[in-house]
């Protein structure tokens, strides 16, 4: 008897990221992203999954939802997917997914796959709650719950493992996640609803995202004040996201968006909360530098709350004027884990991965592995 994989794709996850709109939450959002030239990638991300699953096309059933809900995906990667439901508007809601996942949990699926952010799964959540196995394939903008694989790659590859019986483990993971008007404003509240089950192996599944704790706070003085000593008055510095970043910001005592990206030029702001055409708009042609931050638990320096760094930037700037900084409890809470980058641009990934001087504190580095 075949086994049966559903999939659900939120066509609109992620596209708030690169405009720095912070999240997709809401039809106004949206219109906004769209205005800003936002343009979905959600569907691409499912199709890099499905990829790694063609080896089984024959031997399981793949159940999912009309159009850009994962019927185009299934179809483009030559897959012949049993089509149910149907889809009320032309924009696909929050109640849409929630309404397949109920639907392929009635039907038996062995495994469900949804492509999207913190927002698909706790739809998800609310859907099925413990009802099936499940697996997020990260699309988001926010992607700090623990139910999603490292990328789709690696997402495609769990699925045929578990689906093939080469893995059983299955364990509750968390689903956390943001108000994103308050995430806008510059405050970070992330909230625990409640567990998934999720397959697990370890260097698949990153885990839930770690906030950085106060007694951290003199690591990241220690740090600023290096990067400040270090700064020439001929590059542009474009500072992301995160408490140790903005430290920097605070020391200089610049205004900044703790959530946003930042620039600095001879030590003073010329632009704050910018998106990926504000930053191009400014950096085109001169020399620049990027800073940044791995995220706490799960080790991204690229390609997770920091969209507005993208793919075009880093290029622009180039691998060897990024400068990664990290306390050194965050780096040790990856137990030697490499940091990651899940761009969306796997040739560029591949460019950027290898070993980095990671600023760890004032004239102190420590070499570590950067992975795709």
């Amino acid at each position: 008897m075949k086994k049966k994989l559903g999939l659900i794709v939120n066509p609109i996850a992620g596209m708030g990221g690169r405009v720095g709109l912070k999240g997709t939450d809401g039809l106004e959002t949206l219109k906004k992203a769209l205005k800003l030239g936002s343009k979905p990638w959600a569907e691409d991300r499912a199709k890099e999954t499905l990829k790694q699953l063609l080896h089984l096309k024959d031997e399981i059933e793949l159940i999912t939802y009309p159009k850009q809900m994962g019927e185009n995906a299934a179809i483009s990667c030559s897959f012949h997917p049993t089509v149910i439901g149907e889809l009320t508007g032309e924009m696909t809601t929050a109640e849409d997914t929630k309404r397949a996942a109920r639907e392929m949990r009635d039907l038996g699926v062995n495994l469900l796959l949804f492509a999207g952010g913190d927002g698909t799964a706790r739809d998800i959540y609310d859907a099925i709650d413990l009802g099936i196995v499940v697996l997020g394939i990260p699309a988001g903008v926010k992607v700090y719950s623990a139910v999603f694989a490292v990328n789709p790659i690696r997402a495609g590859e769990l699925a045929a493992l578990y689906l093939e019986g080469k893995i059983r483990d299955v364990v509750k993971a968390e689903v956390l996640d943001i108000n994103e008007e308050e995430f806008r404003e510059g405050r970070l509240s992330i909230r625990l609803y409640g567990y998934l089950k999720i397959p697990v192996k370890r260097s698949y599944v990153p885990g839930a995202k770690s906030p950085t704790p106060v007694s951290e706070k003199y690591n990241q003085e220690e740090i600023a004040a290096d990067i400040i000593d270090e700064m020439s008055d001929d590059y542009y510095y474009i500072v992301g996201p995160g408490t140790t970043t903005k430290t920097i910001m605070k020391m200089l005592n610049l205004d900044y968006s703790l959530l946003g990206v930042d620039i600095i030029y001879r030590k003073k702001l010329i632009g704050k909360d910018l998106n990926e055409k504000q930053i191009l708009e400014i950096i085109k042609g001169k020399k620049a530098k990027i800073i940044v931050t791995p995220i706490g638990g799960q080790g991204y320096v690229f390609g997770r709350g920091n969209q507005q760094i993208s793919p075009n930037v880093i290029k622009e700037v180039r691998k060897d004027n990024i400068i990664i900084v990290a306390t050194r409890r965050k780096l040790h809470s990856l137990h030697g884990r490499p940091l990651l980058i899940d761009n969306g641009d796997k040739e560029l990934d591949k460019q950027l991965k290898g070993y980095y001087k990671i600023v760890t504190g004032y004239r102190e580095r420590t070499i570590y592995k950067v992975s795709n």
